[in-house]
C-alpha cells in the first residue's frame, strides 16, 4: 500500500518535471532559434481563444493588423508605425519625390499634432500655414491623441477634394484652413546667383533626387561665378539620410559627417572626402529645418565649414527603417540615435545657429540679408 502511494507520488513528479522541461525547452527554442521571448505564449493564446470562443463578427486580418498596430503604438514612439498597403505606397512615392494632399510634413510635440514644415509651393504653405502651427482638428474632428499616421490618412485624399485644419499658431486664437487637395510634386532644389558673386541654393526636401541635383545646381552656380554659398534649409523637414550626405559631401571638409549609432551599440560612420573648403559658406535654419537637414547644419557647425544663421532647429536626431512584413505591408521602426562630428545628439534639443536671427517677416528676408553680408565680407576677405 505505501509502496503504490510513493509510485504515484514520482508518477505525478515526473510529469511535473517533463512539463516544466518542456516549458523550458519551447522557451528556449522561441529565444534562441526563433528570436522571440516566451511572452509570445499568452499572445498566441489569446488569438487562439479569440478564434475558439469569440462570439462575433470579425477577419483573422483585422486580428493580426490590430495585434501590429497594438506593439507599434507602445512604443510611444511618434516615428515608429505600422504600414497598412496604402501607407506603404504613400512613403514610396514620397520618397521618390511625388505625393497627393496638402504639403504638410507633421510630427508630435507633448502629444499634439504640429506642423514640422510646409512644403514650399503646395497648397497648405499657400494657405499660410507655417513650422510650429498646430492642427487640433481635421475637418471638424478633434486630433486630440490621434496617431500621426491617422492624421496624415485624413489630411490625404482625392486630387480637388477639400480638407478643413483647425489651426493654432503661437499666442492667436484657432483659425480653421480650408485646402483644396493637389498633386504634390517635389523640386528640392531651387538656386540663384544673389549678386556680389553670392550662390544662393535652397533645399526644401531630401528626397532620392536632392544631392544630384544639388551638385547639378552647384556647378551650374560656380560657372556664373560663384565665390560664396547661402544655403537655405529653413522649413526643410529632412527626408533620406543619404541625400543629406550626399549634399554635405560638397560642403564639409575630409573627415566624419554624421555617426549613426544602433541598439546594440553598433556605429557607423559616414565621411567626407573633400580636401579643402571652396568657398564661404552660410547655411539658413529654423525650427522647421529638422531630420536630415539637422545632419548637413550640424555637420557645417561642427567642422567649422561655415556658420548658421537663424533659430534653433526642431530636434530630430533619430533615424527611421522601413521593414517589410508583407509584399505590400510594413513597419517602419526608430533604429538608430545620430550623432555631428563632434558627438552631439541633438534629439529632443535641436541645433542652436551661430548667429540667432528672428524672422521679422513671413519670410525672414532679415536672416537671408544677414546670411548674404556675412558671405560678401568673407568674400572680400579673402581677396577673391
Amino acid at each position: 500500500m505505501l509502496k503504490k502511494r510513493f509510485n504515484l507520488i514520482e508518477m505525478f513528479l515526473g510529469i511535473a518535471l517533463c512539463v516544466i522541461g518542456v516549458l523550458f525547452g519551447l522557451g528556449y527554442v522561441l529565444q534562441t532559434q526563433l528570436g522571440l521571448d516566451w511572452r509570445i505564449l499568452p499572445v498566441v493564446r489569446t488569438l487562439t481563444l479569440i478564434e475558439q470562443k469569440y462570439n462575433g463578427d470579425y477577419s483573422n486580418d483585422q486580428i493580426y493588423t490590430g495585434a501590429i498596430r497594438g506593439m507599434v503604438k507602445e512604443l510611444d514612439d511618434p516615428y515608429s508605425t505600422y504600414l497598412d498597403a496604402k501607407d506603404y505606397a504613400d512613403l514610396t512615392t514620397i520618397t521618390e519625390g511625388y505625393f497627393g494632399g496638402v504639403g504638410l510634413v507633421l510630427g508630435k510635440k507633448d502629444d499634439k499634432l504640429v506642423v514640422v514644415a510646409p512644403i514650399e509651393d503646395t497648397p497648405a504653405y499657400r494657405a499660410g500655414i507655417k513650422s510650429g502651427d498646430f492642427i487640433t482638428a481635421i475637418d471638424g474632428k478633434a486630433t486630440g491623441s490621434q496617431e500621426l499616421t491617422d492624421a496624415v490618412k485624413h489630411i490625404r485624399g482625392a486630387n480637388g477634394s477639400t480638407v478643413e485644419l483647425t489651426v493654432v499658431s503661437d499666442g492667436q486664437a484657432a483659425r480653421v484652413v480650408r485646402i483644396v487637395r493637389e498633386e504634390i510634386k517635389l523640386k528640392s532644389v531651387y538656386g540663384e546667383m544673389k549678386g556680389n558673386n553670392v550662390g544662393y541654393i535652397r533645399i526644401t526636401s531630401f528626397n532620392e533626387d536632392t544631392a544630384k541635383d544639388f551638385q547639378n545646381k552647384y556647378r551650374e552656380l560656380e560657372q556664373q561665378g560663384m565665390k560664396g554659398l547661402v544655403l537655405d534649409l529653413r522649413d526643410n523637414p529632412g527626408g533620406l539620410l543619404r541625400s543629406g550626405v550626399g549634399v554635405a559631401k560638397l560642403l564639409v571638409p575630409k573627415g566624419p559627417i554624421v555617426s549613426v549609432k544602433e541598439k546594440d551599440g553598433k556605429t557607423t560612420t559616414e565621411y567626407s572626402n573633400l580636401a579643402q573648403l571652396k568657398y564661404p559658406l552660410a547655411v539658413l535654419v529654423n525650427k522647421g529645418t529638422a531630420s536630415a537637414s539637422e545632419i548637413v547644419s550640424g555637420a557645417v557647425q561642427d567642422t567649422k565649414a561655415g556658420k548658421l544663421f537663424g533659430t534653433t532647429t526642431y530636434g530630430k536626431g533619430c533615424v527611421q527603417n522601413v521593414f517589410n512584413l508583407t509584399q505590400d505591408t510594413g513597419v517602419k521602426l526608430t533604429i538608430a540615435e545620430y550623432y555631428t562630428p563632434s558627438g552631439r545628439s541633438i534629439n529632443g534639443v535641436g541645433i542652436k545657429p551661430d548667429v540667432e536671427i528672428t524672422a521679422a517677416d513671413d519670410k525672414g528676408t532679415n536672416q537671408l540679408a544677414a546670411a548674404q553680408q556675412y558671405i560678401e565680407e568673407e568674400i572680400t576677405k579673402a581677396g577673391k
